[in-house]
């Protein structure tokens, strides 16, 4: 006898306990968070706009996102908020955002230039 081969979906198999433990504990600890697409269009075009690059904007926004969700702030309130910071600003709160985010072993920062010229350098002659 030849069997028949279908392209539909298995069912599943939840005739047993084992698999909904398995869901359960699978799923503990991880927090499922929905956002709307106005949303996330919305936090990926202004990060776009302030110089991110699309794959930057992403991870970036998903994070403010999350961050805002469990803050309860509302997404356009924490744009209006990050739209009035210059470049180096927005950089700094992002970096502080993102390190807050994320394991504790390492950290994101950046370095400013020091532009001043020692006096000691002013003194010197050639």
């Amino acid at each position: 006898m030849s069997s028949i081969e279908l392209n539909l979906p298995r069912k599943p198999d939840n005739l047993d306990s084992q698999s909904q433990t398995k869901k359960i504990f699978n799923t503990f600890y991880a927090k499922q968070l929905a956002y709307p697409s106005n949303e996330v269009d919305a936090v990926i075009g202004f990060l776009e706009n302030k110089g991110f690059d699309k794959e930057a904007a992403k991870s970036t926004g998903a994070i403010l996102l999350q961050q805002a969700k469990i803050d309860g702030l509302k997404v356009f309130e924490l744009i209006d908020t990050l739209g009035g910071l210059n470049k180096l600003q927005l950089s700094f709160t992002v970096a502080q955002v993102i390190n807050f985010n994320r394991q504790r072993i390492s950290s994101l920062g950046f370095r400013v230039d020091n532009t001043t010229t020692p006096v000691e350098a002013r003194n010197l002659v050639g």
